[in-house]
């Protein structure tokens, strides 16, 4: 195993390196770090040379004057630098659609695509008004949870405000998603959770769960070569399923699959 720093635009980024075979970039999403991506990192060692990274104020990384899109993105652009041979890249919840965006920016950069629970052209946005005061309330109650976590591989530093904010610039970047996939010539394979919101029957997770299999239904009519495999979890799936999730990274590097699987 590797570990080391890359410094770009006023911020640290620790990477790790390790494994052998096939190269693999591993993205985070907001509020997850590599540390809590080490089971589903190990068992893509086993075949793939895996790097995987902390976005800013994530893990290890160092904070940062800024929280954007547009920030995290350059993010994982300063690490797509590193590997020589174009990786696999998988992204995971924010980190999907931050994959997805690099790729269609620098589609020679890239061998092939995973996106896991992210990168969905969902067709309504989650936040809206009258869901907005349940989102803010969640958030602050997450961003005091995690002040336990401060000073770990797992720490988060950004404020309820700023991940309220960054949902709210995630929605608009989904709402404009579907036109990149038609940008990229490589495989791409989707790992989506049925459901994301979590299984109750009451509140509003039935429609969330309801937009979240429409923004997929939606994508797969515009790009029907996607492959997409379906897991019986909530959007922790790559805490929850990561033996299943590696088992599908690997099937899918190969002749195209059933783009149906309910898992």
């Amino acid at each position: 195993m590797r570990h080391f720093t890359i410094h770009h635009d006023g911020v640290t980024i620790p990477v790790t390196r390790g494994g052998q075979g096939r190269p693999l970039v591993l993205c985070p999403g907001l509020n997850s770090t590599q540390a809590d991506l080490h089971e589903l990192a190990g068992l893509l060692r086993r075949d793939h040379d895996v790097v995987t990274f902390d976005l800013r104020g994530h893990g290890l990384a160092s904070a940062a004057d800024r929280y954007s899109f547009e920030a995290f993105l350059s993010d994982l652009a300063a690490v797509m630098a590193e590997p020589s041979t174009a990786p696999v890249l998988v992204g995971y919840s924010l980190g999907a659609d931050l994959a997805m965006h690099f790729a269609s920016e620098h589609p020679e950069a890239v061998a092939e695509l995973v996106l896991i629970d992210g990168a969905n052209p969902v067709p309504e946005p989650f936040i809206t008004e009258a869901a907005l005061p349940e989102f803010r309330a969640m958030w602050a109650e997450m961003a005091t949870r995690q002040e336990a976590g401060r000073g770990t591989a797992r720490q988060v530093l950004l404020t309820a405000q700023e991940i309220l904010d960054l949902n709210l610039e995630i929605d608009v970047v989904r709402s404009r998603i579907l036109d990149r996939y038609g940008r990229i010539d490589r495989p791409i394979s989707m790992i989506m959770s049925t459901s994301m919101a979590g299984d109750s029957g009451e509140g509003r997770a039935p429609g969330f769960n309801r937009n979240w299999r429409a923004g997929i239904e939606r994508l797969v009519r515009a790009q029907p070569h996607i492959t997409t495999s379906w897991l019986d979890a909530d959007h922790g799936l790559v805490f929850t399923h990561a033996p299943e999730i590696a088992r599908i990274i690997r099937s899918t590097q190969g002749p195209s699959q059933d783009a149906s699987a309910i898992l």
